[in-house]
């Protein structure tokens, strides 16, 4: 099966659809808060929900495609008002595809602490691994294409960044890897906060191994296979 990468307009709306259908499966909804932004094929800006709709909600007639200016080319309504995340981030790196905001519980809750995620499992290897920058130049919305290019500059070439006292932000060279990275996130953050709450994790690897962990459990085909379960449980 081809990576989750569009070729075409229609691609790209039905992969809109999909990943926002997606992270609601695995519990990443926010009622109707929250969104994924997917790169139009033809360079015209991104493919994204619109305003007051649910992950579980989005259909066709409910995108938008919104340019890198920020005006809707298709769709009806204004942009999200936090859209900026989503077209700075994929502005600042043509490698990626996709981008992700959610208010993830887990990660949201950790973001709060002044700690590094430990790789207690292959998910938090992952991030350990690549890093994990927390983003501090607002807890509140991003809504400016400033402050979204402060977070893009915050991500870098990591997978994810915390926002504290708000949420997450993940990308992905594919769609696929942009969701897993956001359910993979919140897996180990809570898996951390249980560890923590149980006592001092002790039993780590150390920064050798976490890199080769991270290499050998989230090559892009595992990213994909992940993604495509997800798919799966789509109701």
């Amino acid at each position: 099966m081809k990576p989750s990468v569009p070729t075409t307009s229609e691609e790209a709306r039905a992969l809109t659809i999909s990943a926002s259908h997606a992270l609601a499966a695995a519990g990443q909804e926010d009622m109707v808060w929250g969104h994924v932004a997917v790169r139009d094929p033809d360079g015209r800006g991104v493919w994204i929900k619109q305003p007051g709709w649910g992950l579980a909600e989005v259909t066709g007639p409910r995108l938008q495609l919104v340019s890198f200016d920020g005006g809707v080319l298709e769709g009806e309504g204004t942009p999200h008002v936090e859209c900026s995340i989503h077209l700075e981030v994929l502005r600042a790196d043509a490698s990626l595809v996709c981008s992700v905001h959610t208010h993830s519980a887990g990660a949201t809750t950790f973001a709060s602490l002044d700690t590094a995620l430990l790789p207690l499992s292959h998910a938090g290897a992952l991030f350990a691994a690549r890093g994990l920058p927390r983003f501090q130049a607002t807890t509140g919305l991003v809504r400016t294409p400033e402050l979204g290019a402060a977070l893009a500059a915050a991500l870098g070439s990591a997978p994810a960044a915390l926002l504290p006292a708000h949420g997450i932000v993940t990308t992905g060279p594919t769609v696929g890897a942009a969701v897993m990275h956001a359910v993979l996130l919140d897996r180990a953050c809570r898996d951390q906060l249980v560890a923590m709450a149980a006592g001092s994790p002790r039993a780590l690897p150390d920064e050798d191994e976490t890199r080769r962990k991270a290499e050998e459990c989230w090559p892009p085909h595992q990213l994909e296979a992940g993604w495509r379960y997800l798919v799966r449980r789509i109701p």
